[in-house]
């Protein structure tokens, strides 16, 4: 349980098309210290109306993906470009890989399931402030090496064709497809891969996309 007391009130707006959820998350927020809930709403286009007409910003979205109108991914896009002093922290019920991927490239500083415990979400709206991201044991469990700086240096030279694949390796495209644009086997594709892992200290695709962003080889 974090104990850093403080000073202020952090703000939360939630963006979550399921009221009762919402309304439940609202309270645990408003009871945890430092931390208070400035608004829920239902989706990405009225999150867009209530920051348009209230003066002030909420520090952190917590932002689901699947709602109507406008889901997480358009919503995170437009915070990213237009309001990118706010933090968003993805809120799902959805674990898939991909689904992750997507969130972070388009500028989720974490990614937390609805299941998570009390305490846990606590702690993860703590450490966004201070750290400004947090990445969950689900998400990013053995990525702290890859997000520390200057692991792109002359002890670890990527080859032309691995920068190659890890750019690609960023992109929503399969395996196979990366295979295909590279003009190279599946199996060679396999291997890259692997040694990629390896070579970067990571065990999955998430912490490839983190290596790449925290050493510039792609931008969101």
């Amino acid at each position: 349980m974090p104990t850093t007391k403080f000073t202020k009130e952090h703000t939360i707006a939630i963006v979550d098309d399921h009221l009762l959820f919402a309304g439940s998350l609202e309270k645990l927020i408003d009871s945890f210290d430092g931390f208070k809930v400035l608004y829920h709403v239902k989706n990405g286009v009225e999150l867009q109306q209530k920051i348009k007409s209230n003066s002030q910003l909420p520090d952190i979205v917590l932002l689901d993906i699947n709602m109507p109108v406008m889901d997480g991914f358009e919503t995170v896009e437009w915070l990213t470009e237009n309001q990118p002093s706010i933090m968003v922290l993805a809120l799902s019920m959805d674990d898939d890989e991909r689904t992750i991927l997507k969130m972070l490239r388009r500028g989720a500083k974490g990614y937390l399931l609805k299941d998570i415990h009390p305490d846990n979400l606590q702690e993860a709206l703590h450490e966004v402030m201070e750290k400004g991201y947090y990445h969950s044991e689900k998400v990013a469990n053995t990525l702290l090496h890859s997000l520390q700086p200057g692991l792109l240096n002359n002890e670890l030279v990527l080859k032309e064709n691995e920068i190659t694949f890890l750019q690609l390796a960023c992109s929503e495209m399969t395996y196979k497809e990366i295979a295909g644009i590279m003009n190279l086997s599946p199996k060679t594709i396999d291997g890259y891969r692997q040694d990629l892992f390896q070579k970067l200290s990571v065990k999955n695709r998430v912490g490839l996309v983190i290596y790449a962003l925290k050493n510039n080889i792609i931008s969101i």
